[in-house]
C-alpha cells in the first residue's frame, strides 16, 4: 500500500454493522475520510445523521462533512429496521448528543462535490440503501467516470435473501434507486465491486473475537455469551470499545434469536476494508440487474453470469474472501485506533 491516504466518501445507515465500518475508516491510516452521506434505512434518517455526528465526536475526529439523505426511497415507502439495530439504529450504546452540525447541502450533492474535488482518486462506499447515489448520478451522469473506485454492501447472488425468501435488505429498501445505479455503470471503465450476502456472510463476529478486539485494544472486558443477561452493559473502560460492544450484544441476539447462532455477520466492514484493499476479494465481472415488479421477487439481484442478456458488465460481483485474513486487518486497525484514543481522553459515553 502507498503511503499516501485515498480519499474515501462513505454513504451509510448506521447502524450497527455501519458503525463497525465507520472505526474501520478511521483507524485505517491509508484512508482520507473526506464525507459522511446520512442515508434512510436501517433506522430513519435523522437517527442516522445523529449517529454519525456522534461517533465522529465520539472518536475526535474533525473536519469530516456529514450531509442529510433522502428521508425516503426513490418511489417506495420506507422500512426501518430497529428489530435488528435498535431502537436508535447502535444497538444498546448510548451516545452523547452531538453538538456538530449536518451540512448546509444534501447527501447527494455531497457525493458530488466529493467526486468534483478528487476527480479520479475519489473511493466511494455504499452500506445503504443506494437512495442518495442514484440521486447524485442524476445531478452528475459523469459520476461513475469521476470515481476511482465504487465498493457498494448489497444484493444476494446466487444466495438467499435476508429480507425476503430473495432479496437483501439496502436493495429491498429501495430497489429503485439499485437499479438506477447499476445502469449507470455499465460500460463504466472500473466497475462498482458489489459484496452480497453470499459473501458477507461468510464474515462471522463471534464473541470470541470481539473479546479479542478489546485484549488488543487494551481494555479488558467479559466474553459475551447468549445466557448472559439481555442488554447486560458493556464493563471496557475504552470508550470506543464500549460503545462497540453495546452496539455488538444487541446484534448478537437478533442474530441468536433468528437462528443463526450468536454472532453477527459484519457486511459493511467488509465493504469498507474492500474499498481500501480490493485484493481482499475475489470478484467476476457480470451485468446485474434488480427485480422491481415481481410478486414474490421484488428487491432480488440477479448477475447474468452467462451472457443471456447480451449486455456488458455492470459490476464485479465478490465471490471469495478469506475471512481470517479480514479479521486479523479489522482487529488490527480498530483496535489501535481504539488503544490511541483510550490515551487521549476521549469519551462520547453518556
Amino acid at each position: 500500500m502507498s503511503g499516501v491516504p485515498q480519499p474515501v466518501f462513505v454513504d451509510v445507515d448506521t447502524g450497527v454493522d455501519d458503525a463497525m465500518a465507520l472505526a474501520y475508516l478511521f483507524g485505517s491510516p491509508d484512508a482520507e475520510l473526506v464525507g459522511i452521506a446520512s442515508t434512510a434505512g436501517n433506522v430513519a434518517v435523522h437517527h442516522v445523521c445523529r449517529n454519525n455526528l456522534a461517533l465522529l465526536e465520539l472518536c475526535g475526529i474533525t473536519g469530516v462533512p456529514v450531509s442529510k439523505g433522502s428521508d425516503v426511497p426513490l418511489t417506495a415507502p420506507l422500512r426501518t429496521a430497529e428489530d435488528t439495530h435498535g431502537p436508535q439504529g447502535l444497538g444498546y450504546a448510548q451516545l452523547r448528543p452531538p453538538a456538530g452540525a449536518l451540512t448546509d447541502h444534501d447527501a447527494a450533492e455531497a457525493w458530488v462535490r466529493a467526486a468534483r474535488a478528487h476527480p479520479g482518486e475519489l473511493v466511494g462506499i455504499a452500506t445503504g440503501p443506494l437512495t442518495n447515489l442514484a440521486l447524485a448520478l442524476r445531478a452528475e451522469p459523469s459520476l461513475p467516470r469521476l470515481l476511482k473506485r465504487l465498493v457498494i454492501m448489497g444484493g444476494s447472488f446466487d444466495y438467499r435473501g435476508n429480507t425476503t425468501p430473495v432479496a437483501e435488505w439496502n436493495t429491498s429498501v429501495d430497489p429503485e434507486s439499485t437499479a438506477e445505479v447499476y445502469a449507470a455503470f455499465a460500460g463504466a471503465a472500473s466497475l462498482p465491486i458489489v459484496l452480497g450476502l453470499n459473501l458477507t456472510e461468510d464474515i462471522a463476529l463471534t464473541p470470541a473475537l470481539l473479546n479479542r478486539l478489546a485484549r488488543e485494544a487494551g481494555t479488558s472486558s467479559a466474553t459475551m455469551s447468549a445466557d448472559d443477561v439481555r442488554g447486560t452493559a458493556s464493563g471496557a473502560s475504552n470508550p470506543l470499545i464500549r460503545v462497540l460492544e453495546d452496539a455488538m450484544r444487541f446484534y448478537f441476539e437478533f442474530h441468536h434469536d433468528q437462528g443463526e447462532g450468536y454472532l453477527a455477520h459484519l457486511h459493511d466492514p467488509l465493504a469498507a476494508a474492500v474499498a481500501l484493499d480490493p485484493g481482499l476479494v475475489g470478484c467476476r465481472a457480470a451485468a446485474v440487474d434488480v427485480e422491481l415488479t415481481g410478486t414474490l421477487t421484488r428487491g432480488m439481484t440477479i448477475a447474468d453470469w452467462s451472457g443471456h442478456w447480451a449486455r456488458e458488465p455492470n459490476a464485479l460481483i465478490g465471490v471469495d474472501v478469506d475471512p481470517a485474513a479480514f479479521f486479523d486487518r479489522f482487529i488490527g486497525r480498530v483496535a489501535a485506533f481504539a488503544r490511541r484514543l483510550g490515551h487521549s481522553g476521549h469519551s462520547g459515553h453518556s
